[in-house]
């Protein structure tokens, strides 16, 4: 893994614009699609394991809600991610590095105008479960009105 890490840290230095965090997310995003898929990351050839940006994109999507829910968009902008083509460039990033890979037909194009990071995030983020603000703001010692 320092390896990896290793050539992480010389992407940044050529391309400072997103976290090392922003990296090592996308590589677990790629870990949950290609499970979600039902894809074995141990196959033999790299397009038994190959997923479009499209699909990863839908990945990142599902485990970004499972792993950050309401604070997924603001956890993006502190990484430096503020649209879907940044994962595009993240993604390419890791693939010029040899750190991943890609078909004939990948591009960074591939990840642009999938969804909108602001709505899917932040205007149409639904809690999931039975919360009742009202217990938790007088839990706060907040009297309600």
């Amino acid at each position: 893994m320092t390896k990896t890490w290793n050539k992480v840290k010389e992407i940044i230095k050529k391309d400072p614009r997103y976290s090392p965090q922003a990296y090592q997310f996308v590589f677990e995003a790629l870990d949950y699609t290609t499970n979600m898929l039902g894809k074995n990351q141990h196959k033999a050839t790299d397009l038994d394991r190959h997923v479009t940006g499209k699909q990863l994109m839908e990945g990142i999507r599902k485990y970004s809600l499972k792993q950050f829910g309401f604070m997924a968009l603001t956890v993006f902008i502190q990484w430096g991610v503020n649209q879907d083509a940044d994962f595009g460039n993240i993604v390419f990033n890791l693939v010029e590095s040899g750190l991943m890979g890609k078909t004939e037909t990948d591009s960074r194009d591939d990840f642009k105008n999938i969804y909108d990071l602001k709505k899917v995030f932040d205007d149409e983020f639904k809690f999931d479960g039975n919360f009742d603000v009202r217990l938790s703001l007088s839990a706060l010692g907040i009297k309600k009105r």
